[in-house]
């Protein structure tokens, strides 16, 4: 007798920004994993944070539908003491996403941005493109993704895939 087929999920992996949010979504089936789509959500960097917290809000949401993720995984806030602020304006993107995460009621597995390197390159501290080329290689795709946003989301999305539900974050 054979065993039944394990079913599809899919998890949307997101590099958040105030300025550019990348998205990636993959599809997991037993272990086969495949692309569904990535690209960006910006804001409009003139507009007050109101405004471009909800266009990212939007744009979370818009993804969300299109694609009905079963999971979430997101890059986890890290600070910069140089830079507060950044970090400050980065939390406040975050925060939109989980919202948009929370009303379609999916469950968010919190990343750390050298977490997400180590499993995807064997190195907690490597460069954009060996990131890019890793994410290349795990998808099979053609080309190198890009930009830089987008690569980092996939990354998030395969950290989520790899490490599965044991890094969601009780804050």
């Amino acid at each position: 007798m054979n065993p039944a087929p394990e079913s599809d999920k899919r998890i949307l992996g997101i590099d958040p920004g105030l300025n550019t949010s990348g998205y990636g979504v993959i599809e997991v089936t037993g272990t086969a994993v495949r692309l569904i789509e990535a690209g960006i959500i910006r804001s409009n960097p003139k507009s007050e944070i109101e405004s471009r917290l909800k266009e990212i809000f939007v744009g979370v949401e818009e993804v969300i539908q299109s694609h009905r993720p079963d999971e979430m995984a997101l890059e986890q806030l890290f600070s910069h003491y140089e830079r507060p602020t950044t970090a400050i304006l980065m939390g406040h993107a975050r925060g939109v996403i989980c919202l948009a995460a929370a009303r379609a009621k999916i469950q968010v597995a919190h990343y750390e941005p050298t977490r997400v390197k180590k499993v995807m390159t064997g190195n907690g501290r490597a460069p954009k493109h060996q990131m890019q080329l890793a994410v290349q290689m795990q998808l099979g795709l053609p080309s190198l993704p890009e930009p830089a946003d987008v690569a980092d989301a996939l990354a998030i999305a395969l950290c989520g895939h790899h490490l599965g539900k044991g890094a969601h974050l009780s804050i």
